[in-house]
């Protein structure tokens, strides 16, 4: 197996590794060989090593511009995007003429458009993207919709694309992948490239003890953000070079020596402002857990948990929806965006209003990072991917209800009927703040980049995924969003709410003192200048969240196996 030295660990060491595990670890079949037998999802759990703080991952490219940026003292490496680096597409994606994007869920429609289009904008008539589906699949139509279809050969049955595809970008939920990875393995093509946008599928590789084969590239490259948002924020590019979805990417195995090219290119082609290297594992490490806290799961238990204190301190439902829901997807979003997290304590305007922001971080940071450490460890321990796996199996007898109905959320369908301006809670803010700090020093002790941190744990919930809260609620996203996602929103957010609950907010009521040591480390933490440099790099848009606009679809569908 060639192993891409500089996009997973460099030298003769992992050589090495790569060489025992080869000898320790079956790998997916060959083409010539029968599929490995159906997975077990009772695996023992896989537990790695900790990292070094600052693992950002090295690596080269022979076509595109590899920039280095110094993010709060430690060196980075992205390749900028833009319209403009469309030309170097026939390079980057050389002997690639199918490329298979495998589902129709949040991504794949997406990025499959954007493909497309970018192809079409490069001179590339001659390299097809087909969509492959079940024949039975009720996305059928909707890809027709976007214009692929039989008669063009743009569109057929899964495993029919796949065996044609050079490039597989395979975008079926996490649970289809974990079930159906020995067939799709089986049936590509010697030297092509396997593509995902989500790490996951090497987490329930590694639980069953099973490695890629090794005739193929294996690549990822990850939007930071939900498929509407990539193909808004791409649509948007058009008028204003760059502006799309950040994405990280990485480069598991290379078995052509051209796969780092390969990724790039399909990073450029989606429109991504910027591209940074990460690992596989580090990937879904920080996505399965970012999802599960900040980004959803844990916005989720803040604002039940509000909810419930604020009206019964006397607050009225609908203001207790405002002072919570609302000015977290409003204003608290729009000032972390541009101006980043600590604007959120300056921006408030009065001392009476900071001392109540101060509060509230105090108290909120340890319950937080109580929740959050537990949760990263389940991830990394593969714990957490077997339990979706589990709960994947059992939605024949027991399948996830939705959140929208209880009493929080339908105030929140008036309140956003009738929306008006909404300030800065500081209360709030200080909890809010509190669980995204700790998220971001959960991630930095375990060994991830600035970039993979600001990325998963800051833009991604106030440039894409809180947007669109705003627009249609919280509880739209939570029940609308991967299995994946739906799954650890549900297990994790009660967490969140109980600990806030039963802790930080009964430790204020009991006129617990602010942590000078927690306010100090709130201020001077480096992250700040972290997010700085990111936010030098964003592009001059915001993304603009209209339903069905590019057919970015409404309803994200993840929880299809299409």
């Amino acid at each position: 197996m060639a192993v891409m030295r500089l996009a997973t660990q460099t030298g003769a060491r992992a050589t090495a590794r790569n060489t025992r595990r080869a000898a320790a670890k079956p790998r997916a079949a060959h083409p010539s060989t029968p599929a490995a037998p159906a997975r077990s999802v009772l695996c023992a759990a896989v537990a790695e090593p900790p990292s070094p703080a600052g693992s950002a991952v090295p690596f080269a490219s022979d076509i595109f511009k590899v920039d280095t940026v110094e993010v709060a003292g430690e060196t980075e490496y992205i390749v900028k995007g833009g319209r403009d680096k469309f030309d170097k597409l026939p390079q980057a994606l050389v002997g690639i003429k199918n490329v298979g994007v495998i589902g129709w869920g949040s991504q794949a429609p997406a990025q499959a458009q954007n493909f497309r289009d970018s192809l079409a904008e490069a001179g590339m008539g001659d390299v097809k993207v087909s969509i492959g589906l079940r024949p039975s699949s009720s996305s059928w139509q909707e890809a027709e919709a976007c214009g692929f279809t039989t008669e063009a050969g743009t569109l057929g049955e899964t495993f029919d694309v796949i065996k044609e595809s050079d490039l597989v970008m395979l975008l079926i939920s996490d649970a289809a992948q974990a079930k159906l990875y020995p067939r799709i393995l089986a049936a590509m093509k010697p030297g092509s490239t396997l593509g995902l946008s989500h790490g996951f599928l090497l987490g329930v590789m590694r639980n069953d003890g099973v490695e890629f084969r090794d005739d193929i590239n294996v690549i990822a490259v990850c939007p930071k953000g939900m498929g509407p948002s990539v193909r808004r924020l791409y649509e948007q590019g058009k008028e204003v070079n760059g502006s799309g979805i950040n994405a990280s990417f990485a480069v598991h195995q290379d078995a052509t020596g051209n796969a780092t090219e390969v990724a790039l290119g399909w990073s450029i082609a989606l429109g991504s402002p910027f591209t940074f290297s990460t690992t596989m594992e580090m990937e879904y490490r920080s996505d399965i857990f970012g999802e599960r806290c900040i980004l959803l799961g844990g916005v989720h238990g803040i604002c039940e948990s509000l909810y419930r204190r604020y009206t019964a301190e006397g607050m009225s439902k609908e203001d207790a929806f405002r002072n919570t829901a609302e000015t977290i997807t409003g204003p608290i979003t729009k000032i972390i965006s541009t101006q980043g997290i600590k604007a959120v304590y300056e921006a408030l305007g009065s001392d009476a209003d900071k001392a109540e922001f101060m509060k509230a971080y105090s108290a909120s940071y340890g319950p937080s990072k109580d929740i959050i450490y537990e949760c990263y460890e389940e991830v990394q321990s593969g714990n957490e991917i077997k339990s979706v796996c589990m709960a994947s199996e059992r939605f024949d007898k027991f399948p996830m209800g939705k959140i929208d109905g209880t009493e929080m959320w339908q105030v929140g369908e008036g309140v956003r009927a009738n929306r008006t301006e909404v300030a800065i809670h500081p209360f709030t803010a200080g909890v809010y703040c509190a669980m995204m700090m700790a998220q971001i020093d959960t991630l930095r002790e375990k060994g991830h980049s600035f970039s993979e941190v600001c990325n998963e744990s800051v833009i991604e919930a106030v440039d894409s995924l809180n947007p669109y809260m705003h627009a249609r609620g919280v509880a739209f996203m939570v029940d609308n969003c991967s299995t994946t996602a739906r799954l650890g929103s549900r297990k994790w957010a009660p967490r969140f709410d109980y600990n806030l609950s039963q802790q930080a907010y009964y430790a204020v009521d009991q006129g617990a003192s602010v942590d000078p040591e927690l306010e100090a480390a709130f201020f001077n933490n480096p992250v700040h200048e972290a997010l700085a440099v990111c936010a030098s790099m964003r592009p001059a848009v915001d993304i603009s969240v209209s339903f069905g606009v590019g057919q970015a679809r409404e309803s994200f569908k993840g929880n299809t196996n299409a």
